[in-house]
């Protein structure tokens, strides 16, 4: 009975999220019928619900949960200071002259707007508004030109500080907290968010020079398609206004950044940093107004109320999950798999993959994430390489057609004369180097755990984790669970 049971839950809150109603409610609703369903039916101890109140505490006396707010308002106050056409016009002059210049900066101010702003929805939507006129005159193909945009906007799911590495942060600390004490280890290293954004730096700088390997190659084979500008401006003058208008965010992103990855604040502290200087940035651009300070508290309010609202509906469901035994039924199932580690790993990816079509990535962390990760670290995996594969996976997700969230950002913004079809074939070959990024993170998870652990002078905690050709092979450490 408490299986079939627990197959209807979720089949019936899958079916409910696809009508549009708002996730918190319907992961709080579906789960709370659900409980007393089972309970009349003697399928389910109504007592699982009492750790609740306690759950939903623990979220809002969470320090670390305070940054997401923060971090959100610096960069909703950062949109609204114009940094962003600033930063496309002047790059897009820097480059002009150089072969795929123009697809080149839009690149590039995706990732500093990525690590300024963390918000994928606003940098594809700017970037759209802003960019793709100034592209499609300059005759570049739709393709490229929409291609080039919705990849760029997304990277910030995974450069820093991307609001996708904390959420996974709080996600993976408590799950890897979990899985050692099942594991005996009462004395494991935390999983701290500055460990995800340092390892976040290499693989996110890979995909920003697998992104411009990218244009560059097509430039070379299609000409006509990436046709090359030229400015007639003067060198001194163009390196001067860069200086001017690259130097104030870059510092901010150099503090914020440096403070959490040098371990002088916590993410929480440098978010408040950070939030305080683009507040002195947008007033020393005289673009900080009553209206404008009114909007952005606004916004905040808006964003942190629906990803806390998710969390405390994700709370009510892993609670009747867990409640009807679906946790055993995971690791059996992913336990069983051929090919160890790597073949749960596998199965995983593809899942999230899939779902990063229907669900928003917050919603992904909080329902599936506490569900998933635990089992996966058991078997060996290294929370740090684990989180760093979940979000490029999410980013991916992201960018693939025909369910891509970026792409209706983009379509959203674009006029007529753009056809789906063309942001479609546009992204494809972005999706093909995201793969690429992801695969060797799989097999070697250095690129994703080297710098965290060599700063903080530790091994990764799966230390047989599978390198270069051996990644075929099941593996986990010597502590892990034979299951």
């Amino acid at each position: 009975m408490a299986e079939i049971l627990l197959l209807l839950f979720v089949i019936t809150l899958c079916a409910m999220l696809l009508t549009g109603f708002p996730v918190a409610f319907v992961l709080a609703g579906v789960s709370v019928w659900f409980a007393v369903i089972g309970h009349f039916l003697g399928a389910f101890d109504l007592g699982y619900l009492e750790a609740l109140p306690s759950r939903i505490y623990g979220t809002m006396t969470n320090p670390l949960l305070l940054a997401v707010p923060l971090f959100v308002f610096m960069g909703v106050v950062l949109e609204r200071a114009k940094i962003a056409e600033e930063l496309l016009e002047t790059m897009t002059s820097c480059f002009r002259n150089a072969r795929a210049g123009l697809g080149i900066s839009v690149v590039l101010v995706g990732a500093l707007l990525a690590a300024s702003t963390g918000i994928v929805g606003a940098t594809v939507v700017t970037m759209g508004l802003i960019s793709l006129p100034c592209m499609l005159r300059n005759k570049y193909s739709p393709e490229i030109a929409t291609g080039t945009i919705c990849a760029a906007g997304t990277l910030g799911q995974i450069i820093p500080p991307s609001i996708v590495l904390i959420l996974l942060g709080d996600q993976i600390s408590n799950a890897n907290q979990t899985a050692q004490m099942q594991l005996g280890n009462m004395s494991a290293e935390p999983v701290s968010v500055a460990d995800l954004f340092m390892g976040a730096l290499v693989p996110g700088g890979m995909l920003v020079v697998g992104y411009i390997t990218l244009l560059l190659i097509q430039s070379y084979l299609k000409p006509a398609s990436i046709p090359r500008a030229r400015s007639k401006d003067r060198e001194e003058h163009l390196y001067l206004q860069a200086l001017k208008v690259l130097a104030p965010p870059l510092l901010l992103m150099t503090v914020v950044l440096g403070s959490i990855l040098s371990g002088i604040a916590t993410a929480t502290e440098s978010a408040s940093v950070g939030a305080v200087g683009a507040l002195v940035l947008a007033t020393a651009r005289g673009k900080l107004s009553y209206h404008t300070l009114r909007h952005c508290c606004r916004e905040t309010a808006l964003i942190s109320a629906m990803v806390f609202g998710i969390l405390i509906g994700a709370s009510f469901f892993t609670l009747v999950f867990r409640g009807y035994g679906g946790d055993d039924i995971v690791h059996t199932m992913l336990s069983s798999l051929p090919g160890g580690l790597f073949g749960a790993l596998v199965i995983v990816m593809i899942a999230i993959f899939l779902l990063g079509f229907l669900l928003d990535f917050i919603e992904i962390i909080f329902v599936v994430v506490p569900i998933v990760v635990p089992i996966l670290l058991l078997m060996g995996a290294d929370p740090i390489w684990l989180a760093i594969m979940i979000a490029i996976n999410l980013q991916t997700s992201f960018l693939t057609p025909p369910f891509g969230f970026a792409l209706f950002y983009l379509r959203g913004v674009v006029d007529s004369s753009i056809q789906t079809i063309q942001i479609y074939r546009g992204v494809v070959p972005f999706i093909a180097v995201q793969i690429i990024v992801l695969f060797l993170i799989a097999i070697m998870p250095s690129l994703a755990t080297w710098l965290p652990y060599s700063l903080r002078d530790t091994q990764p905690a799966a230390e047989n984790m599978p390198v270069d050709t051996d990644f075929l092979t099941p593996y986990a450490d010597d502590n892990a669970v034979d299951f």
